[in-house]
């Protein structure tokens, strides 16, 4: 039986997440956005007890925080809203829901993340070493860096690289998204890039969230929670 899925935020991602929430057993029974009003309550909200909120950052907050008051969890994929996330999880634990967070919901950036932490490990044993991150992202995203490029420098600070490390951002056309982490000394240069070739991976990444976030408590952030998400099976497999 399909479980019912709220979406807040009606953009591209949203529509996304609509056409692929089957695979993953879910039926979107009730959509906000600005264009409806936006309005949450029990009866708008059609019975479903998980969202997935791509908004924007002015609006993320307080969409969670009315869906916990109604008691349901939530998937937030919108960035820019972190610095408030103290008092986000003060009112997840009062109204006993749950969320999953993440500066970015593709599995392959999550892994990316891990490998790019791993090597500035090794690179942190030697200060020859400079770094850089950059990143494109179409036109019309309106953080720079995008808090995949923050999410990666931080986790390279917390991984024990303190040498310089430079971010830099582009904003051009429609393109989906690459980041790039490089080391670089007088000897050699090594670069660590990820591509997206479309948006389908950061959808299938908040379906997999909602699915597993169904019946639990706390907040999470996404790859906390890599290890257990499972992608659906084709059929035939």
């Amino acid at each position: 039986m399909s479980a019912p899925l709220a979406i807040v935020g009606c953009g591209k991602m949203g529509r996304l997440v609509e056409q692929l929430a089957p695979e993953y057993e879910f039926e979107v029974v009730a959509k906000f956005s600005r264009a409806n009003g936006g309005e949450f309550s029990r009866e708008s909200l059609r019975g479903a007890t998980v969202a997935i909120e791509f908004s924007a950052p002015a609006a993320a907050v307080e969409n969670i925080r009315r869906l916990a008051s109604l008691g349901v969890n939530s998937v937030c994929g919108t960035t820019g809203w972190y610095e408030e996330l103290p008092q986000v999880r003060q009112t997840i634990a009062g109204a006993q829901t749950a969320l999953v967070f993440g500066a970015n919901f593709s599995v392959g950036v999550n892994l990316f993340m891990e490998i790019v932490a791993q090597a500035a490990e090794l690179f942190a044993q030697h200060p020859e070493y400079e770094a850089w991150g950059w990143e494109i992202h179409h036109s019309a995203k309106k953080d720079a860096p995008s808090g995949t490029l923050k999410k990666l420098a931080a986790e390279m600070r917390s991984a024990g690289f303190s040498g310089s490390l430079t971010l830099s951002s582009s904003r051009a056309g429609a393109h989906v998204g690459t980041h790039e982490i490089g080391f670089d000394s007088q000897a050699d240069t090594i670069t660590l890039r990820h591509t997206a070739r479309s948006r389908e991976g950061y959808a299938r990444g908040a379906l997999q969230a909602a699915r597993w976030i169904m019946g639990r408590k706390g907040v999470y952030e996404f790859r906390e929670i890599l290890k257990d998400l499972r992608a659906p099976v084709a059929a035939g497999a």
